[in-house]
């Protein structure tokens, strides 16, 4: 078992979602309000360079389930390790927001959006094929970016964590307005399983689509990925 490789990536989504979530609580996430948009996409980000460069040597640092389906689908890690990997990343992710939880409550700050960070759909008028196809492109565009820093071929060196921190800033930056962007399964799971249990159960209600789309979406990056690899 890998049993170090499966702490840092709860290590790694737990402070995904402290950060990035947290962020989102405090300052807001709603595009009018530029600074607070803003901050949340760069909240989210930095967390991903600095994870990368604690414990990326260790598993990785992909913190995030569809980031480990590409992974496997390119040969990165086996089936077991996937499991393994997902299983970590959504018990960190679920801690996480139990200690947002922890703090806002002991703390008595109001939880601004009401759901802990949790993704939804206000953003796209409630549509749910227009949430599916964002977290779609998204997370294609994140996983692609991935798959190209950690290639053997990239050559990208000691700049690698900073590339995919950037991109997912960048794919914030779009996302947040629309539904909030997940790009990653375990960072909605574990906000709105916490939500509910906090009695708003408005995110749990959608959380499919954000589990789905993540997941196809970094299939398909792993697919493409896989052809221009192989065609070069």
């Amino acid at each position: 078992m890998n049993t170090k490789k499966y702490l840092s990536e709860f290590i790694g989504t737990a402070v995904l979602v402290i950060m990035g979530c947290g962020t989102a609580m405090l300052v807001g996430t709603d595009a009018a309000n530029g600074s607070g948009y803003i901050l949340t996409a760069l909240a989210f980000g930095l967390v991903i360079v600095g994870m990368a460069y604690c414990v990326g040597n260790i598993s990785g640092c992909h913190i995030n389930p569809a980031v480990s389906l590409s992974v496997l689908m390119t040969g990165g890690i086996t089936v077991s390790e996937f499991i393994g990997y997902v299983i970590s990343q959504c018990l960190g992710a679920l801690a996480g927001a139990g200690i947002l939880a922890a703090i806002f409550n002991l703390g008595g700050v109001l939880d601004m959006t009401g759901g802990f960070g949790s993704n939804g759909l206000s953003g796209v008028n409630g549509s749910v094929s227009a949430g599916l196809l964002v977290e779609i492109v998204l997370t294609f565009i994140f996983a692609m970016t991935i798959l190209g820093v950690t290639s053997k071929k990239a050559g990208h060196g000691s700049f690698g964590g900073l590339i995919i921190g950037l991109t997912l800033v960048l794919v914030h930056i779009l996302g947040i307005g629309l539904t909030g962007t997940s790009v990653n399964p375990a960072r909605s799971i574990g906000p709105a399983i916490v939500a509910a249990l906090a009695g708003n159960t408005a995110p749990i209600t959608s959380i499919w689509i954000f589990i789905i789309a993540p997941l196809v979406g970094a299939a398909l990056a792993a697919v493409v990925y896989n052809y221009l690899e192989s065609s070069k």
